[in-house]
């Protein structure tokens, strides 16, 4: 049997809408949910295989797009939210009862400070940008993945019209690389 890429991929994408302009995203818990409300729809939304991103129960990969920070706001029960690993990159919020992550959030220099990492598929709404790509691929290999499976991932990903990297997109790569440069004194001339 074929592993789960992730329940949102496995049975194909469902497109997004260009016009659409947030919602709402609600912990797993019964009852006293934690809501954050997102003002704008994702951007760079993706299939992540790295071990610290949360992913449903059974999935090799988790869904996580970004959104600026200013327009994400937690709107219900935000005394239940805990930081997952207060050494990481991207301060994972999850809600204390449940396990899900509801955002994560950069608070050191970084080229993605200002952006918060968030599950769109936490919302009941439709609308949200589907998956662009699959990052960090051959990561779930240090979760127990056989790397024998490794092809067959990668062809699930490809069928569905995804591209995959080990790392992240090159447009967002480019993005890391162009802060590091810039961090380090490097001007670029105008083409």
């Amino acid at each position: 049997m074929a592993p789960s890429l992730h329940p949102l991929i496995d049975n194909g994408i469902t497109p997004g809408s260009s016009s659409f302009s947030g919602g709402k995203l609600h912990c797993r818990c019964s009852s006293d949910q934690v809501e954050v409300t997102l003002k704008s729809n994702v951007a760079h939304n993706h299939a992540c295989g790295c071990s610290k991103c949360w992913k449903p129960e059974g999935a090799l990969f988790s869904i996580v797009g970004v959104i600026p920070r200013d327009a994400l706001s937690v709107t219900a029960n935000a005394s239940k939210l805990s930081i997952v690993d207060k050494d990481a990159t991207i301060q994972r919020n999850a809600c204390k009862d449940c396990g899900v992550h509801l955002f994560g959030r950069i608070e050191k220099d970084h080229p993605f400070k200002g952006l918060d990492f968030v599950h769109v598929e936490l919302s009941d709404e439709k609308g949200w940008q589907e998956p662009q790509f699959a990052g960090f691929v051959s990561s779930i290999i240090e979760q127990g993945s056989h790397p024998n499976q490794m092809d067959e991932v990668r062809d699930k990903f490809r069928a569905v019209g995804l591209q995959t990297y080990d790392v992240l997109s090159p447009a967002l790569m480019d993005l890391i690389s162009t802060f590091t440069a810039q961090k380090s004194g490097i001007r670029f001339a105008n083409l």
